[in-house]
C-alpha cells in the first residue's frame, strides 16, 4: 500500500505517526493498521506510556484518544499467526496514483482445517471512504467468522452473510458528503470478493507448496472458475509497469510559401526562391526540422520568468479578492471596516465607487460588472479588492469584510435551467442540411421508413484547465500614474489592455499590455483573465503604485470558470440494408453560466462539429446556451467541438450496436469522401481521415489486436479489454471573420541577428519556436540568430487573441511578409555583394541607408472564413450561403486498447496509436508534444477530471459552489495514467495549401482522440455486461456519460454486487435488469 501511498515526494517528507494522527477518514495506512490489529505506544513527559489498540485511537472525524502532550511513539504489528493467515490492502481512487482514496481498505483471515473444510477462524476488516472516521466493519467479521472458505465453483453466495454486514456496518445515505453512495456501498463488498478469490488462490499454493504426505492430510483449497482468476488482481499490490513511447515523422521537403498580405489567394502559391524547389529536407532548412523549444532550458531549470516572478518594484502592494458566497443574491450591505482594520498594512479596499472610467465589462457583450453593485450572480462573483502591504494582509482584509445578502432563487446545472426556460437567446442557432421535415415524416410512419432508428441523451462534464500558472496580473502606473503597464498572464493582452482603460477612463494608447510567457493557458486565459486583471489596473492606478494579483489554485478554479458542460438530445437513422446513416436531428443545451464569456461561438463550434468525420445525408442541429448562477464558463482547448464530436461518436455507437455491426467497421464505412460537403455546406478538400483510417489500422494491428481482445474477454470474467477506432476532424479558424488576422515586426540588427514582436503569446505550445524557424529560413541563419520577445500591446497593436489553434498559420505568415519585404530591400545589396554572409549584407545596408525594420500583417482569405447566422437560408437550401467558417481542418485517426477491473472500475490505457495530418510540419516534434499533451489532457477529461457544484443532485455541497476546487478533489492525469504504450506518426505527404509553409494547425484538434479510450472503455464494459446479461443487444443498451470515471465504469459492470449496492442500507439487492439501467450521477 506504500507504494501507493500519496508520491515519492510526500512519503520522503511525511512520517507514519504523523498519518495516524491526523485520523484522516479516508487514509490509506489507517485501514492497514486496523486490519492487522496493531496497537500504538502512546507517551507523554508528564503521564508516561500506555498501549492502546489502534481501531480504538479514532474517536470521530479528526478527533482521536491522544491526550495533551502525548505522542505516538510506536506502531505494532503482530506477527502473522500461522502459513494460512492471508492479508491483503486494496484502494480505489480518481487516479492510481497521488490521489486520496474513494474507499480504501485491509482484510486479513485466519483460516483452519476443520473436518476436511477450511473454516474462517478470525477475520478482520477495516475500512476508509465509508464515514467520518476508520471503520471496523464488525458485523460482516462475525458473519464471516466460523464460515467455511469458499463455495462451489463460480458461486460467491458464501459471502452473503459477510455483504449483509458490510451493508449494515456502513450504511451511506443518498446526501453523504462526497457523495458516489451507491459507488462507495459497492466497494467494500467488491473488495471482500477480490480477497476471497485472491486467498484461495494464495491458499492453493501454499498447499501446493508442502510435501505430498503434509498436504494430503489437508482439506482441499476451494474450486474457482479460471475466469474468474483475474478477480484476485489488484494495482495496488501489481507491479508499476514501465511505459514506452514512439514517435515517427519524415523530415520533407517542399511546400513552402511565399508571404501575401492580400489573403486574397487560396490556395497559397509554391515558393519561388530557388533553394526551395528541391524535394529533401535541406530545401526547407530550418522549417521541418525539430528545432528544440526555444525556452525549454529555461523552463526545465526553473530559471523562466513568469508574472509572479518579475521582480517586485519599489512600492508594490499586493491584492486579494474580496468575493460573493452567495450563488444569486441581492447586496444588503458591504461593510470594509473590518477589513481595513485586519491587520497592519492594509491600505484601501476598492470597490464600484472608486471606478473612474466604466464598470461594466464583457467578452462580446458588456454583461458583467468588475465589482458588483446591487446583485451577485455567482459564488465567486468580485465585489470589492483589498489592496495591502503584503499579500497576507490583504487576504486577512478580505476575508474579513462583512457582506449581508438577500438570497434569490438560484440556478445551478442545465436541467435546473431548462426547468425554469433560464436561456441566452442571443445564441439559439440551428443548422439545417437536407429536408429534415420529410425524413422525419417518414421516419415516423408505421415501418420506420425502412430505417433503424435510435434515440438517447449524452451528458458530457465540464473540465478545469489546471494550467500550472494560476491568473496573475502586476500593473504598474507611470508617469505620475496617467499611464499604466500592464503584465499579466494572459492569452488576450489586447482585450486585457481596452478593458483595463476602459475601466480606469483611460484611452488605450496610455495602456500597454505586456506578455513574455504564461504557464498555461489552454483558453481559460483568453478572456477570464481580464476581470482579474482590472482589478489590479484599478488598485494601481487609484493609488498609484504597482498592484499585483495572483490567485490561489483553490480562488482560481472556484472563479475563473471551466470547460462548458453539454447535454446532448438526439435522434437518428440508418439504413439497415446499406449501412449508411440516413439522418440526425440532435438538440444541444451548454451551461454558459452567469455571464455569455464566449458562450455564443463556443456553442457554434460545437454545432459545426456535430458530424465529426461522418456523412449524414439530412442533419439538423439545434443549439442553446443556458444561463446559470454558476461561475462564467469559458474557451478550453476545442472550444465547444469536442463535446460535439464526443455525442457524433456516440450517436454512431449507438447505431452500430442497435444495427448488430461492428462499431468500427460502422465508423470506417460512412467516413465522409473527398469532395463531399458537410452539413454546413463547405467543401472537403485534401480530405485525409479515411487515410489516417486506414494507415492507423494498419500500423496498428487492428485487426489481430481485435480477435486478442475478443480471446482475453472470453477468458477473464472480471477483468475486461476494450478496443476502440476514432477519428477527428477539426476545422481551422476563428468563425468570426474580422479575428482572422495577425500582425508582427520584424527588426534586422547590424549583427545579423533578428528581433521578432508579434501579436501572438507563448503558453508553451511553441509558437515563438516556429515563428523563429520561418523567420530564420527566409533570411538563411540560424534560429539562435532570430529572438522574439515578449507580445506587447504598444509595439503589435489589436492583435486577437491566441486561440482557434490559429496562432502559427496567423503569425507564421505575417511574419514571413515582414522578412520577405526586407529580404526584398536587401537583395539589390547582396547582388553586389556575391558570397556575402547576411551579416555583411546587413552592415552594407545599413550603410546604405537602407530600412530594416518591417510590419508584416496578414489575414485568412475572405472566402475561407467567417459564417454570418443572421442570413436566412432557404428551406432545402445551402447553408453555406452563410459563408465558410474554416480555412481547411487538421485531421487524425487513434485506436487505444484499455483494460478494466469490473470489481472497481480501475481502468487503465494499454496502448494508443495516433495517426495525425498535420499537413507538412514546421516543426515535428513540437507538434508531436501537442499531439501526446493534447491526447493526455483529454484522457483527463474523459477519465478522471469530474466537477462537483452545489444543486439539488448534490445536496450535500453548498448550492452554486464548486466542491472539486484544488488537487485534492480535481484529478487530472498523473504519470502513471499515461498509456503504457503510445505510438503518434505524422502522415506523410500531406501538405496543406492553405497555410503557412504548408503546415496544419496542432493546438486543439489532438484533444478529442482521447474518445479512443472512451469508447474502449464502452466496449469492455459491454462485454463485462453480456457475462451478466447473456446479449449483446442487452449488454450495450446503457448511456455511457462522460467522464468514465471508475465509479461509473464499476456501476455499469452489472452484477450481484451492484444490485445490493443500489438497494440501499439494507440486506437485499434490487432485480438485476433494474440494475443494468442504473444511470451514475456523477458530478450531475
Amino acid at each position: 500500500m506504500l507504494r501507493w501511498f500519496a508520491s515519492n515526494q510526500i512519503r520522503n517528507a511525511a512520517s507514519v505517526a504523523g498519518n495516524i494522527a491526523t485520523a484522516s477518514p479516508i487514509s490509506d495506512l489507517n485501514p492497514m493498521l486496523c486490519c492487522l490489529d496493531a496497537t500504538l505506544e502512546l507517551a507523554s513527559a508528564a503521564s508516561g506510556s500506555r498501549s492502546l489498540p489502534i481501531r480504538d485511537f479514532f474517536l470521530g472525524y479528526r478527533r482521536v484518544d491522544l491526550n495533551p502532550g502525548e505522542v505516538i511513539v510506536t506502531v505494532r504489528i503482530p506477527f502473522t499467526k500461522s502459513p494460512y493467515e492471508f492479508v491483503h490492502p486494496y484502494k480505489q481512487a480518481r487516479r492510481r496514483e497521488d490521489d486520496i482514496s474513494i474507499v480504501t481498505g485491509g482484510i486479513r483471515v485466519l483460516l483452519a482445517p476443520v473436518d476436511d473444510m477450511w473454516k474462517v477462524e478470525a477475520a478482520d476488516m477495516a475500512f476508509g471512504g465509508m464515514g467520518p472516521t476508520t471503520i471496523t466493519a464488525r458485523t460482516a467479521m462475525a458473519n464471516l467468522t466460523g464460515a467455511t472458505w469458499g463455495g462451489e465453483a463460480g458461486d460467491s453466495q458464501w459471502l452473503t452473510g459477510a455483504f449483509a454486514g458490510l451493508s449494515a456496518d456502513m450504511p451511506l445515505p443518498p446526501d453523504v458528503p462526497g457523495g458516489q453512495c451507491e459507488y462507495r456501498r459497492a466497494l467494500p463488498m467488491s473488495f471482500l470478493f477480490k480477497f476471497s478469490v485472491a486467498t484461495s488462490q494464495a491458499l492453493t499454493a501454499t498447499l501446493a507448496a508442502l510435501p505430498t504426505a503434509e498436504a494430503s492430510a489437508l482439506p482441499p483449497p476451494p474450486l474457482l472458475v479460471p475466469a474468474e482468476a483475474s478477480a484476485s488482481q489488484n494495482f495496488v499490490t501489481a507491479p508499476k509497469p514501465a511505459t514506452r513511447g514512439e514517435q515517427k515523422y519524415t523530415l520533407g521537403g517542399g511546400g513552402l510559401t511565399k508571404g501575401d498580405a492580400s489573403g486574397s489567394r487560396a490556395p497559397l502559391e509554391p515558393d519561388v526562391d530557388p533553394a526551395a524547389q528541391g524535394e529533401g529536407p535541406e530545401s526547407r532548412a530550418p522549417v521541418g526540422e525539430p528545432v528544440v523549444h526555444l525556452s525549454a532550458g529555461k523552463q526545465v531549470a526553473g530559471s523562466a520568468v513568469y508574472v509572479d516572478d518579475i521582480p517586485e518594484p519599489p512600492g508594490m502592494l499586493h491584492a486579494a479578492l474580496v468575493l460573493s458566497s452567495q450563488p444569486h443574491a441581492r447586496i444588503l450591505s458591504v461593510d470594509t471596516a473590518p477589513g481595513l482594520a485586519a491587520a497592519p498594512g492594509v491600505v484601501a479596499i476598492l470597490s464600484a465607487e472608486h471606478v473612474s472610467g466604466s464598470n461594466h465589462i464583457g467578452a462580446v457583450v458588456k454583461d458583467e460588472e468588475v465589482f458588483a453593485t446591487n446583485e451577485v450572480h455567482c459564488v465567486g462573483q468580485v465585489i470589492c479588492v483589498a489592496v495591502a502591504e503584503t499579500l497576507a494582509a490583504a487576504q486577512e482584509a478580505a476575508r474579513k469584510v462583512v457582506v449581508e445578502y438577500e438570497p434569490l432563487p438560484a440556478v445551478c446545472s442545465i436541467l435546473e435551467a431548462e426547468e425554469a426556460g433560464s436561456f441566452y437567446e442571443i445564441c439559439d442557432h440551428e443548422i439545417v442540411s437536407g429536408d429534415i421535415e420529410a425524413t422525419l415524416a417518414g421516419a415516423d410512419a408505421a415501418d420506420g421508413g425502412g430505417l433503424v432508428q435510435v434515440e438517447g441523451e449524452m451528458r458530457i462534464g465540464g473540465q478545469e484547465h489546471f494550467y500550472l500558472e494560476p491568473n496573475a496580473t502586476l500593473a504598474v502606473p507611470e508617469d505620475g500614474g496617467d499611464e499604466l503597464v500592464i503584465y499579466s498572464s494572459t492569452q488576450n493582452p489586447v482585450k486585457t489592455q481596452n478593458f483595463c482603460a476602459h475601466v480606469c477612463g483611460l484611452p488605450a494608447h496610455k495602456v500597454s499590455c505586456r506578455m513574455k510567457r504564461m504557464g498555461g493557458g489552454f483558453g481559460g486565459k483568453e478572456t477570464r483573465s481580464v476581470f482579474v486583471g482590472v482589478t489590479a489596473a484599478l488598485a494601481a492606478q487609484v493609488l498609484n503604485r504597482p498592484v499585483k494579483i495572483c490567485l490561489d489554485r483553490d480562488v482560481d478554479m472556484a472563479i475563473t470558470g471551466q470547460r462548458h458542460p453539454f447535454i446532448f438530445r438526439y435522434r437518428a437513422g440508418a439504413d439497415p440494408a446499406t449501412g449508411k446513416l440516413a439522418f440526425l436531428d440532435a438538440k444541444v443545451m451548454s451551461d454558459a453560466g452567469c455571464s455569455l464569456d464566449l458562450s455564443g461561438p463556443i456553442l457554434d463550434r460545437a454545432l459545426f462539429h456535430i458530424d465529426n468525420s461522418y456523412k449524414w445525408p439530412v442533419l439538423r442541429v439545434q443549439g442553446r446556451a443556458c444561463k446559470t448562477n454558476l461561475p462564467s464558463n469559458t474557451a478550453f482547448r476545442g472550444f465547444g467541438g469536442p463535446q460535439a464530436l464526443l455525442a457524433s461518436e456516440t450517436i454512431i455507437d449507438h447505431l452500430a450496436s442497435t444495427l448488430g455491426v461492428a462499431p468500427t467497421e460502422f465508423r470506417r464505412q460512412n467516413l465522409y469522401s473527398e469532395g463531399d460537403s458537410t452539413h454546413f455546406g463547405q467543401p472537403l478538400v485534401n480530405w485525409n481521415v479515411p487515410r489516417c483510417f486506414d494507415e492507423v489500422s494498419e500500423s496498428a494491428d487492428l485487426a489481430t489486436r481485435s480477435a486478442a481482445v475478443a480471446d482475453f474477454n472470453s477468458k477473464n470474467r472480471y477483468r475486461k479489454r476494450g478496443l476502440s477506432v476514432v477519428p477527428t476532424k477539426f476545422g481551422i479558424a476563428f468563425t468570426a471573420k474580422f479575428m482572422n488576422q495577425g500582425g508582427a515586426l520584424v527588426h534586422v540588427y547590424t549583427d545579423g541577428t533578428v528581433l521578432v514582436s508579434h501579436g501572438g503569446t507563448e503558453m508553451g505550445q511553441g509558437l515563438h519556436t516556429k515563428v523563429c524557424q520561418v523567420a530564420a529560413r527566409c533570411f538563411g541563419i540560424d534560429v539562435a540568430s532570430v529572438h522574439v520577445s515578449d507580445t506587447a500591446t504598444d509595439k503589435v497593436a489589436n492583435a486577437s487573441p491566441t486561440a482557434a489553434s490559429l496562432s502559427t498559420d496567423l503569425y507564421g505568415m505575417a511574419t514571413l511578409i515582414a522578412c520577405e519585404e526586407i529580404k526584398e530591400r536587401l537583395a539589390p545589396i547582396a547582388a553586389k555583394l556575391p558570397g556575402a554572409d547576411f551579416t555583411s549584407v546587413v552592415q552594407a545596408a545599413f550603410f546604405a541607408r537602407v530600412d530594416l525594420t518591417a510590419h508584416g500583417f496578414y489575414s485568412l482569405p475572405t472566402d475561407r472564413c467567417g459564417y454570418d447566422w443572421s442570413i436566412p437560408v432557404p428551406k432545402g437550401g445551402n447553408p453555406n450561403v452563410r459563408g465558410t467558417p474554416f480555412n481547411y481542418f487538421t485531421q487524425g485517426t487513434a485506436i487505444s486498447e484499455v483494460e478494466i477491473d469490473c470489481l472497481t472500475g480501475d481502468s487503465r490505457v494499454l496502448r494508443a496509436d495516433i495517426i495525425m495530418d498535420i499537413g507538412n510540419s514546421i516543426n515535428p516534434t513540437i507538434d508531436i508534444g501537442q499531439i501526446e499533451g493534447a491526447f493526455i489532457q483529454g484522457l483527463g477529461w474523459l477519465t478522471t477530471e469530474e466537477l462537483a457544484f452545489g444543486d439539488r443532485e448534490h445536496p450535500w455541497i453548498r448550492p452554486g459552489n464548486l466542491f472539486t476546487k484544488g488537487p485534492g478533489t480535481y484529478k487530472i492525469p498523473s504519470f502513471n495514467d499515461t498509456p503504457i504504450d503510445m505510438r503518434v506518426a505524422l502522415l506523410d505527404n500531406a501538405n496543406n495549401p492553405f497555410a503557412v509553409h504548408s503546415s496544419k494547425a496542432i493546438g486543439e484538434p489532438p484533444f478529442f482522440l482521447a474518445a479512443a479510450v472512451f469508447f474502449a472503455i464502452r466496449e469492455a464494459i459491454v462485454a463485462a455486461r453480456m457475462d451478466a446479461l447473456g446479449t449483446r443487444s442487452a449488454a450495450a443498451a446503457f448511456q455511457l456519460w462522460s467522464p468514465a470515471t471508475s465509479e461509473r465504469i464499476r456501476m455499469a459492470c452489472v452484477d450481484d454486487v451492484v444490485a445490493r449496492a443500489l438497494a440501499g442500507n439494507d440486506a437485499g439487492s434490487v432485480p438485476l435488469e433494474e440494475a443494468s439501467a442504473h444511470k451514475t450521477k456523477g458530478s450531475w
